[in-house]
């Protein structure tokens, strides 16, 4: 691999930095989970501002959902050991995942990427925070071992593609949001 000197470099600072350990391998592992109020928060206010606002932001999850998908699939085609698996003498902060399952690209780096995207697609502010907590996702997938950086990168791609896919299927997504607007604002129809 390329970057098997970038991996091993990064695990091998991580491995030393015992005090930022914890707090790497929680985020690592579970971070991916604060997207959920901020979802929440979004489909809340975009209840009561109209169809197009509605269908963006129900496509933030939904880009997130399709991510997982074409990740799944990628995931299986590519089938990348993990380097914590392939690279000899790393000391990863997590335990290496089992080998089939596969490393190309990271999910979780995909995940907050579509995430990160579609968020920018509703609100620009949130959007540009939630880029900078996907950057930090997926430094903490190398960081913590699970992942070569082209595994991140990739997923950044990945991820933001679908994500960025939100322009095209607007217009759609809002025609369903006019069917169920009154069912979500309260209102009769």
């Amino acid at each position: 691999m390329i970057d098997a000197g970038w991996y091993r470099d990064i695990t091998d600072f991580a491995w030393s930095q015992h005090w930022l350990a914890g707090i790497a391998t929680t985020f690592s592992e579970y971070g991916v989970f604060l997207v959920v109020p901020v979802i929440l928060a979004v489909l809340w206010r975009a209840r009561v501002k109209g169809p197009a606002a509605l269908a963006a932001a129900a496509w933030v999850p939904i880009a997130m959902a399709v991510a997982i998908a074409v990740d799944t699939v990628l995931k299986s085609v590519f089938a990348e050991v993990r380097p914590c698996r392939v690279v000899p003498g790393v000391h990863p902060l997590l335990p290496c995942d089992p080998p089939a399952d596969y490393a190309f690209p990271s999910n979780h780096t995909v995940i907050v990427a579509a995430f990160a995207v579609a968020l920018l697609l509703v609100n620009r502010k949130w959007g540009l925070w939630a880029l900078v907590f996907a950057v930090l996702m997926g430094i903490s997938r190398v960081y913590v071992g699970a992942h070569y950086p082209h595994d991140v990168l990739a997923g950044f791609v990945v991820g933001a593609g679908v994500g960025a896919l939100g322009l095209m299927v607007r217009e759609p997504l809002t025609k369903v949001a006019v069917r169920v607007m009154p069912v979500v604002s309260g209102r009769k129809a």
